[in-house]
């Protein structure tokens, strides 16, 4: 099985990265993007100056805001926000060809359903292969051609190796694995932990703080991917502890930059403010915390930044609140 023509819908910094490595890897590339100016921009400049200024793309990505474009796609690589994914895909499915390989690579939690992103795409898009990319990248690292490491999960091994194969380069190296749950999992509450990473330094709470929250923020992650029915070998891979520590340990992440500006005080308005990207943690919060309650799992570091977020309790509470917690086995 090889493929030629991926189609990438979303044209945020890492869709236009990920459009990037696979004009890289050979393929001829199709980029779905719903705002105008992106479009003129790529199509003028081979530069997405809204969402990914100063990288110049390569001359076979074709930006387009008409889904139809993607129609004779035979790989689509979908990476709109996690919450937009089901009305993306709903748009897309009348110009898909049957058994076309849809790869998800958006990270979240899907509000009011409380569904993982394969959920979502297998309800819309029924007669299509799924597999999940997801692990340790920044969008402006990857579209520069730094080496990056990624998880690519597929059930069906054979097309699961295809698709690594099509879009592999050697400065972006996926590795295959068969858990789609684990994988999702990992990408979808790594995002919540980085705002409360974010909060850690914004309080200037220390590097010990810091490290105590990824390791504990990490056995969360842990425990719901495995009530979900993920393996925790899975998460402590690249789309686990790989995206956890990245996402956590760098103010160019999003969510992390939200919970700097929510320790530092301000409101979550001010913290999301002139920001053209989304930071996904912030909408997957409250699902995470409603997910983990239906499945009986105890998550209270997502808990505590899902209260922060709805302004059920501030900053310096929802802190006192985990440092009070009965003392019990770390195991």
């Amino acid at each position: 099985m090889t493929f030629t023509h991926a189609g990438v819908i979303g044209a945020g910094a890492w869709g236009t990265a990920l459009a990037q490595v696979c004009a890289r890897a050979g393929l001829k590339v199709t980029l779905q993007a719903r705002e105008a100016e992106v479009v003129a921009s790529i199509a003028a400049r081979h530069e997405n100056t809204m969402f990914l200024p100063g990288v110049l793309l390569d001359d076979t990505v074709i930006a387009s805001a008409d889904m139809a474009a993607l129609a004779a796609c035979d790989l689509i690589l979908a990476v709109p926000p996690a919450q937009h994914l089901r009305s993306a895909l709903t748009a897309l499915k009348p110009h898909l060809q049957p058994r076309v390989p849809v790869v998800l690579c958006s990270k979240g939690v899907e509000q009011g359903s409380l569904k993982l992103m394969s959920e979502v795409a297998g309800e819309v898009l029924p007669g299509n292969p799924i597999a999940v990319l997801s692990g340790p990248s920044f969008a402006g690292e990857v579209a520069r051609g730094l080496p990056t490491a990624v998880t690519l999960a597929c059930e069906d091994e054979a097309l699961g190796m295809a698709i690594v194969e099509a879009i592999a380069i050697p400065a972006f190296r996926p590795y295959l694995a068969a858990d789609v749950i684990g994988a999702e999992a990992g990408g979808a509450v790594k995002n919540v932990l980085a705002i409360a990473c974010g909060i850690v330094e914004g309080k200037d709470l220390g590097r010990s703080a810091h490290a105590a929250l990824i390791t504990r923020g990490f056995a969360e992650l842990t425990r719901l991917a495995v009530a979900l029915g993920g393996k925790a070998e899975t998460v402590a891979g690249l789309c686990g502890l790989g995206d956890l520590v990245l996402t956590c340990s760098s103010p160019q992440s999003r969510n992390m930059s939200v919970g700097l500006a929510l320790g530092a005080g301000q409101t979550l308005e001010q913290a999301l403010a002139g920001k053209v990207s989304v930071a996904e943690g912030v909408a997957s919060a409250p699902a995470v915390r409603a997910l983990a309650r239906s499945l009986g799992v105890e998550t209270p570091i997502c808990e505590a930044v899902a209260a922060i977020l709805a302004g059920e309790v501030d900053v310096n509470s929802a802190i006192l609140g985990l440092l009070s917690r009965p003392l019990k086995a770390e195991a």
